[in-house]
């Protein structure tokens, strides 16, 4: 995650003695009166109240862009991408997106301590293989630097999932090691360095779990601070589902849990799915967004059923609830279906999308995923590839994703006269389904019908220039329009994304 706030010193103190009144959970505190209490806390060093040395200023990084409240709608005109970009070939499996403010780098650590870097989130380098474990473990072995770990979870080959964080001045990388593929007797640890690619070391235990049916996963670590400056972590895959734990988030025993035990479920698992959470603020919406992905990704047949998922609430430890309003932590496959297995005509079909991260660069929001082309049928292949997809909110606050990756494009405003025109249409799959959602070629009429063949389909209409409604076999689907770069035609081409009362996602993409 980049949504990150630095903590310690005489900065958190301050703050937490000073916070501006609150009228409920999750009230911001105000950066404007930081002039005013400073200068009484200074007025009172000169009368002796109490002992003041020279401190240092208040220091507010990149991160905080995620506290900022923007716009939900552009105000100014949309801005196709150039070219199609070289987006490199990185593989990262798991990848969790940290933004390193020291090099200006985006970083995507994943399993089996593969890592890519990225200036722009478009091309992406290989910084570490998987099985390479020097770079992030130094010359001694892995076992020997996560030696609790391993003694509690050992046998299995690599860990899983790891988050980069920085706090202060040192990187902190959360892993999770396990006894074997599919084992809940886990651990997530942390260790520290203060290069972003280590060598990391000094090992602490965060949380583990023993194997017990009734217990989560302790696997797929993810922290994130809320609003008000609390950091927490959530994590947890199949068996019990997803759970929350809150961690200190300053002073000595910053980054390690207030209370033992596996903290609080937020999100209901099953033997079919749900893994590798991860939560977002978005302060326009003032919505958290829990991100899981559902279904399975290892099938020994070559079919996977792996999808990206997103529930919302309006507190960092829920209840966090789908657009249908069910509660995700009281039934199994809940959750909005952002992606699942698709294909526009003549082009790779992609599958087994998901277990993503989110991060946010210049006001916008990216998912960064992984992903496998289609192969014969319905099977996807063995690898898998790093892929980034801007991320929208529709007028309702529901995240829609791009259905193309990110390549420079800007969304702004646009008419219906320039959005009218031929698309080809993807309605992804309910639930877990190994079938891949294949499109179908429409016209969005400039009179608001859309036709297949000449024959009525639906209807579309354009609000405030930015969002879009879409009647489609006559289901309702609310979402945005936006430019993009089309690699199933490629060409650059305004695109649609929106979701249904449902919870499934309809991508559209000009031709």
């Amino acid at each position: 995650m980049q949504f990150r706030k630095k903590r310690g010193g005489f900065r958190s103190v301050f703050l937490k003695r000073y916070k501006a009144p609150r009228k409920g959970k999750g009230d911001i505190y105000m950066k404007k009166s930081l002039p005013v209490i400073t200068g009484l806390l200074c007025a009172a060093c000169v009368v002796g109240l109490f002992g003041c040395g020279k401190t240092e200023p208040v220091k507010w990084t990149d991160q905080d862009e995620w506290l900022n409240k923007e716009a939900a709608i552009p105000s100014e005109a949309y801005a196709l991408p150039q070219s199609m970009p070289n987006y490199g070939s990185a593989a990262v499996h798991d990848p969790s997106v940290f933004h390193d403010a020291a090099s200006g780098k985006y970083y995507a650590f994943g399993s089996h301590f593969a890592v890519a870097s990225s200036e722009d989130l478009i091309s992406w380098q290989q910084e570490n293989r998987d099985g390479d474990t020097t770079k992030l473990f130094g010359t001694a072995q892995w076992r020997t630097v996560l030696a609790e770990a391993d003694k509690h979870a050992g046998g299995h080959e690599n860990v899983w999932a790891p988050d980069v964080e920085k706090i202060g001045d040192t990187y902190y990388l959360y892993y999770s090691l396990t006894s074997g593929f599919g084992s809940n007797k886990s651990i997530i640890g942390r260790v520290e360095s203060d290069n972003v690619m280590g060598p990391y070391s000094n090992e602490k235990v965060i949380v583990k779990t023993n194997g017990k049916s009734n217990e989560p996963n302790a696997i797929d670590p993810e922290l994130f601070y809320d609003k008000d400056g609390g950091l927490w972590m959530v994590y947890g895959s199949f068996y019990s589902g997803i759970y929350i734990k809150e961690l200190y988030n300053e002073g000595e025993n910053v980054g390690l849990p207030k209370e033992d035990g596996t903290g609080k479920l937020l999100w209901k698992g099953s033997s079919g799915g749900v893994e590798g959470p991860f939560v977002f603020y978005n302060a326009t919406t003032e919505y958290y967004y829990l991100m899981t992905s559902d279904g399975s990704l290892r099938r020994d047949d070559g079919f996977a059923d792996y999808n990206m998922r997103v529930a919302r609430s309006k507190n960092p430890d829920g209840p966090y609830t789908d657009i249908t309003g069910a509660d995700v932590s009281a039934r199994y496959g809940g959750g909005n279906k952002l992606a699942g297995n698709y294909q526009f005509s003549g082009s790779t079909g992609y599958g087994a999308m998901g277990h993503n991260s989110v991060t946010k660069k210049d006001g916008k929001y990216f998912v960064v995923y992984h992903a496998r082309t289609r192969e014969a049928g319905d099977k996807v292949s063995l690898g898998h590839r790093l892929q980034v997809n801007q991320l929208f909110f529709n007028e309702e606050g529901w995240p829609v994703l791009s259905p193309n990756r990110y390549a420079g494009e800007s969304a702004g405003l646009i008419t219906a006269a320039q959005a009218a025109g031929d698309y080809d249409i993807v309605v992804h799959t309910a639930g877990n389904d190994v079938t891949f959602a294949s499109s179908m070629r429409y016209t969005l009429a400039a009179d608001g019908k859309i036709k297949n063949a000449g024959v009525d389909a639906g209807s579309w209409t354009v609000k405030q220039d930015y969002y879009v409604e879409i009647t489609l076999d006559n289901v309702v689907y609310k979402g945005v329009m936006a430019p993009a770069w089309n690699s199933y035609s490629n060409k650059a081409a305004l695109c649609m994304t929106a979701t249904s009362a449902a919870g499934r996602s309809l991508w559209v993409n000009g031709i």
